[in-house]
């Protein structure tokens, strides 16, 4: 065989060579641009995600160990991971303070088994604050990575009760009691008197909204037999009002009337009873008490007896029975 015939053989046997196709870049997806958009790092991205990968697994393991009813081991043990990873406590941020005191705030927010923040008992935290007489409410919460966040609301001191033995307590518009009040550093609040007239703050107000003119010379509210009210007022007199909210309400307004046509307060009276609304009984100091019929409005009222009366006068006014207070 000839040399050109065993080449031509070997040609013809020889398989072709194809040639690798050329693989193309992928192009960036959407989810690419958004990623290259953020003003922060891949890195910074990829450690952002794996922090909330972890926090993913513990909230799940506290949720079920919550579920039922007990933290487990494993639970308790992935929120330390998550706290020893940056999550816990270091920071205390409150709010709504006025008068309680801030150390008291901290020393509850941080009595805790563990700073990591998933196992920081929130509801806990709450109790313990509500129990102080100053603080009305408290909202809890976290901030991750590391911050406890308390908005404390505080009760407004809206009157100071006299009540068994004449201690005096600091109240809120609601009757709840905040602190005991010294008599040489009384603040400038109404005051009230008498068992259970801390709950009659909100009727106290309400009552003496009926007469606006009254309510800056009213000094104290005595609660009567837990039915009805005696003020007295900064001049010294005694009104002793009818029971119920309408007569009273009622009866101050026929006082605030006939006070303002005739003068009744700041003229030497002991005090006035209005418990009859038909009649308004005058009591004079070391005197018999005068008896004054309520007039109708379209009659106009009837003239008040000077407190210097002749005695001749006094003996003339005197009812056959008077009423005593209670």
């Amino acid at each position: 065989m000839t040399k050109r015939a065993t080449r031509s053989a070997t040609t013809r046997r020889a398989t072709p060579k194809k040639r690798a196709p050329q693989r193309r870049a992928p192009r960036p997806g959407p989810l690419d641009h958004a990623l290259a958009a953020l003003p922060v790092s891949e890195a910074t991205i990829r450690r952002v995600t794996s922090w909330a990968i972890v926090i993913l697994f513990g909230t799940a393991a506290l949720a079920v160990a919550s579920w039922t009813g007990a933290l487990s081991a494993a639970g308790v043990a992935t929120a330390e991971i998550v706290g020893d990873a940056g999550f816990r406590l270091s920071k205390i941020d409150i709010t709504g303070l006025k008068r309680m005191d801030r150390n008291t705030v901290y020393a509850q927010a941080l009595d805790q088994k563990s700073r990591a923040m998933p196992l920081i008992d929130l509801e806990g935290v709450r109790q313990r604050l509500l129990q102080y007489p100053w603080i009305a409410d408290a909202r809890v919460s976290r901030r991750l990575p590391d911050t406890l966040v308390i908005h404390i609301v505080e009760r407004e001191p809206a009157a100071i009760w006299q009540h068994a033995g004449g201690q005096l307590t600091l109240i809120d518009v609601d009757g709840a009691s905040i602190e005991p009040v010294s008599r040489e550093a009384m603040p400038a609040l109404p005051l009230l008197v008498g068992d259970n007239a801390n709950t009659q703050e909100l009727a106290r107000r309400t009552l003496l909204e009926a007469a606006p003119m009254l309510r800056p010379m009213v000094k104290a509210a005595t609660w009567i037999g837990n039915r009805r009210w005696n003020l007295t007022f900064d001049t010294g007199e005694t009104l002793m009002l009818p029971e119920g909210d309408d007569d009273a309400a009622k009866a101050l307004i026929k006082f605030a009337e006939l006070d303002t046509s005739q003068r009744l307060l700041g003229r030497g009276y002991q005090g006035f009873d209005l418990r009859d609304p038909d009649r308004l009984v005058i009591r004079k100091a070391a005197a018999a008490p005068a008896v004054v019929p309520v007039a109708a409005p379209s009659a106009g009222p009837s003239p008040i007896p000077s407190p210097t009366a002749s005695p001749a006068a006094k003996q003339q006014s005197k009812p056959s029975s008077v009423e005593r207070e209670g």
